[in-house]
């Protein structure tokens, strides 16, 4: 199986079915494709302190490498997660 791990490593395809015939041999590179999924906010930020057990943030930040994250992006996108889940 072929990993793909730049998007201009991607060809152009003639029609569908050579496409889908691509995709059947090749996958994303997991870097690749978290980037693909992290939306960019580009709104202004504030900086906060946040207080950790070192332990759990060790957990944390060994987590987020194994997704290819920063540990902070990792830590927003669950807030995130949370507060939409939390107001609907």
């Amino acid at each position: 199986m072929r990993v793909l791990s730049k998007w201009s490593d991607l060809p152009p395809f003639e029609s569908e079915a050579l496409e889908a015939e691509f995709w059947l041999e090749t996958t994303l590179d997991s870097r690749l494709m978290n980037a693909s999924m992290l939306k960019n906010d580009n709104r202004d930020s504030t900086t906060i302190t946040l207080r950790f057990d070192p332990r759990m943030l060790a957990r944390i930040k060994r987590l987020a490498r194994s997704r290819y994250l920063n540990y902070q992006s990792m830590i927003k996108q669950w807030l995130s997660e949370r507060l939409e889940k939390e107001l609907n």
